[in-house]
């Protein structure tokens, strides 16, 4: 049977008909519907890699984009690819509206659905072994190792905790409970359905879970115990938080109220290693409150200083692995990625903070995690 571009076959498109069709076989298109699979990751120098794939993003037509060219929308909102790309990737049928071909003159209108069919690169991770700790009929907590996304994010799908458990120990449909930053190593626990979900989001939402976490810090803690009652304002566009210090009633404040208790474990006066209650769940909350009371996460970069970190030798741009010339995949014609396994523009060496999940409790429950090594001090 002959499928045609757009026709769906055990939830994967295939793709015929375009103008390159002479360079290329037919394209099996991944959706979300396609779980990862083992033989969708390479290991390479203590790395995971994941073989690039033919994927579907789907979006649709926001007001302030009604009016614009198809071209246009694409070079001025997506600037990760070059203005040529899009105008060829419209041409050829890579961009579609509301699942046709479609002239880069095009002009869309509000609500309506944009394909976009690429030819995806994922970042790699570190090559640590996510380790299950609990398996139970409706729970499972895993120990996360840093480097690694919860679940699919921004340039990462396969090369996730959900996705590694999904292609190593068939765990699916998995619903995380909490999440961890990217850097972060530790606890997670996953519902297995969703009623067992909804019973962890009640407990939330009455602020019955405790939450623990162990962290490296710069410097002697002085004080035995400390609370920091702080507002933080997380800028998306920096990537970070601030710390806001005021009365409760200042209406020009823009952080959210936020809280945590430390409680000093060890020190060597170099570093000290530092027990951390957060009581509310802030982005970057126990990164930017460390900061705050002159004790940031020891190799926290972005915390360390009061500046983003600029490029450096540690964090350069991803050259080309000679390593990966072993690593079969497809080469796609139209790929700005290609012939590099990882994606343009990653940054290296992000190996994580020392900040670790230790324990989440809760009404007759308590589930917790092995420290790092990280946290003995010699």
């Amino acid at each position: 049977m002959t499928l045609l571009r757009g026709e769906v076959r055990d939830g994967q498109k295939i793709e015929r008909g375009h103008p390159n069709e002479h360079v290329m076989a037919a394209i099996i298109w991944q959706t979300p519907a396609n779980l990862p699979k083992l033989e969708d990751y390479i290991f390479l120098k203590d790395k995971r890699y994941v073989r690039p794939y033919y994927f579907e993003f789907i979006s649709h037509v926001k007001n302030r984009w009604s009016g614009k060219t198809i071209l246009d929308l694409f070079s001025e909102e997506f600037r990760g690819r070059p203005y040529e790309y899009y105008e060829c990737a419209v041409n050829s049928g890579r961009i579609q509206v509301d699942d046709k071909v479609v002239p880069v003159s095009y002009i869309v209108q509000s609500s309506q659905k944009i394909s976009h069919f690429v030819h995806r690169h994922e970042p790699p991770i570190l090559a640590e072994k996510v380790s299950i700790l609990h398996c139970e009929p409706d729970v499972v907590t895993v120990c996360k190792p840093a480097s690694i996304p919860v679940h699919p994010c921004g340039q990462y799908r396969k090369n996730t905790i959900v996705g590694i458990l999904q292609a190593e120990h068939d765990l699916a449909p998995l619903f995380p409970i909490h999440r961890l930053d990217r850097l972060v190593s530790g606890l997670l626990i996953f519902a297995r359905n969703a009623g067992k979900a909804e019973n962890f989001r009640q407990q939330i939402d009455a602020g019955l879970l405790h939450k623990e976490y162990i962290a490296r810090v710069v410097g002697f803690f002085l004080k035995k115990r400390q609370v920091v009652e702080a507002n933080v304002n997380y800028d998306a566009r920096e990537g970070r938080s601030s710390v806001e210090v005021g009365d409760h009633r200042d209406k020009t404040l823009k952080g959210k109220s936020a809280c945590t208790r430390f409680l000093r474990i060890s020190t060597n006066g170099t570093h000290s290693v530092v027990l951390c209650k957060p009581v509310t769940g802030r982005t970057h909350q126990i990164r930017v409150h460390l900061q705050h009371c002159g004790h940031p996460i020891a190799n926290d970069d972005l915390y360390l200083s009061n500046t983003r970190p600029s490029l450096t030798a540690s964090t350069e741009i991803e050259g080309h692995d000679s390593d990966v010339d072993n690593a079969v995949f497809s080469i796609d014609p139209l790929c700005t990625n290609c012939p590099f396994l990882p994606p343009k523009g990653y940054g290296k060496d992000e190996e994580g903070i020392w900040l670790h999940c230790m324990r989440y409790s809760g009404p007759g429950w308590s589930y917790e995690c092995p420290r790092p090594e990280w946290a003995v001090l010699s």
